[in-house]
């Protein structure tokens, strides 16, 4: 059995040959709680992947030095999360990671990106409008001024995370359907010499139309997350007018708080 602070080595089981398990004895932390931590962080780094099999509870407690109850806990609390799902016949296998993503001025693609979540891109549309007053008021321009809307579907392992739909003033830039597919906005807005530089931001949370239940592969009526941003340049521009939609299964905002002296 592995001493206090040891690393346990999960062996050859199915999607754990590569993950280090520290369980720290003398700690007050509970057991359960420090190995389904560390699996979860190893769900959302990517080191377990979709699809992987974590093996029996047998097992598991056979290789970590761990009692089976302790296990069958840890296992639980990420299934009650959605992280994994008891399969007969297959065993308990990993669902998809939950997004965390930091609440700062921040591209979604490249936030997956750094997170090992293999982000891809569906552009839905693309194409120049008459900016509808809300859509005016937000880009600092006349009600009807010609805008570019964008509609992206964000997925990470091949399931949609998010429906992206931003407004964009039509002399700002060329807008390639295909670049938006291989790489972010943001960062497609910094290589074309724009500096981003503050953005306003409110975050809600609404339940899913049919509509955004199908696209995002949700019940409807399930629980989604909202966001509206409106970003500037360092010239205090708006360049940019967001509506988000994420999918509150799989997705959350982390963000610091401090206390104000």
């Amino acid at each position: 059995m592995p001493k206090t602070g040891d690393s346990a080595r999960a062996g050859s089981a199915p999607g754990l040959g590569s993950v280090d398990f520290a369980l720290d004895r003398g700690s007050p932390v509970p057991l359960y709680y420090q190995l389904a931590q560390q699996l979860e962080g190893a769900i959302e780094h990517g080191v377990l992947a979709p699809g992987n099999l974590l093996g029996n509870e047998i097992d598991l407690s056979t290789r970590l030095g761990l009692s089976r109850p302790t296990v069958r806990q840890a296992i639980q609390s990420l299934v009650d999360k959605g992280l994994l799902v008891r399969r007969r016949g297959v065993g308990t296998q990993v669902v998809h990671s939950q997004v965390k993503r930091p609440l700062e001025l921040s591209s979604l693609y490249d936030d997956l990106e750094e997170a090992g979540q293999g982000p891809t891109t569906e552009v839905l549309r693309n194409e120049r409008v008459q900016a509808t007053a809300d859509v005016a008021a937000a880009l600092g321009l006349a009600e009807g001024a010609e805008v570019v809307v964008l509609e992206r579907l964000r997925r990470t392992h091949g399931q949609p995370v998010a429906f992206l739909c931003n407004h964009l003033p039509a002399d700002l830039l060329p807008l390639d359907t295909a670049r938006l597919e291989s790489t972010g906005l943001y960062r497609i807005l910094r290589s074309a010499g724009l500096t981003l530089h503050s953005a306003r931001q409110t975050v809600g949370a609404r339940n899913a139309s049919t509509d955004e239940a199908a696209r995002l592969d949700e019940k409807e009526g399930a629980a989604l997350l909202t966001m509206e941003r409106t970003a500037y340049d360092d010239t205090g521009r708006p360049v940019e007018y967001g509506t988000h939609i994420y999918r509150a299964s799989r997705y959350a905002f982390d963000f610091r708080l401090l206390v104000r002296p």
